[in-house]
């Protein structure tokens, strides 16, 4: 993998962003972490990833989702693939999750994440860059 892939992990618990940030790291990505939906807007416009990991709940219920509607209605950030992680699980707490048509992700991944799976997701939505290789 070249290391011209940067991914930005948005997640408010910091062992798990630790956690994917070794993962990616481990195999040549560059990650970068942002801990609120806020600082992930911000960093974007500075510099946009190649591809987003987001959590769906940080500050508040859907955080991840109200993020990645930001992304899509965004010229500078609409192309990015995200990637949605979430610890939902449980019957009641899926109620409060849209319906697949509002849906404007990649993939959704559900915690505990694998890291085999993780990988291949992120493979499976980047495309492999050459050493070298301006970003667009």
């Amino acid at each position: 993998m070249s290391s011209s892939v940067n991914v930005l992990v948005v997640d408010d618990d910091p062992d798990f962003a630790d956690y994917t940030r070794i993962v990616l790291e481990s195999q040549g990505y560059n990650v970068r972490v942002a801990a609120t939906a806020e600082q992930a807007l911000g960093m974007m416009h500075q510099d946009p990833p190649d591809i987003a990991l987001l959590d769906v709940m940080m500050s508040y219920v859907l955080d991840g989702l109200n993020l990645t509607r930001q992304m899509r209605d965004d010229p500078l950030l609409r192309h990015v693939p995200v990637i949605m992680i979430s610890a939902i699980v449980s019957k009641d707490e899926a109620g409060v999750f849209p319906t697949d048509e509002y849906l404007a992700v990649d993939a959704f991944l559900s915690k505990p994440v694998d890291p085999a799976v993780l990988l291949q997701e992120v493979a499976r939505l980047v495309p492999q860059k050459a050493e070298g290789e301006p970003k667009d």
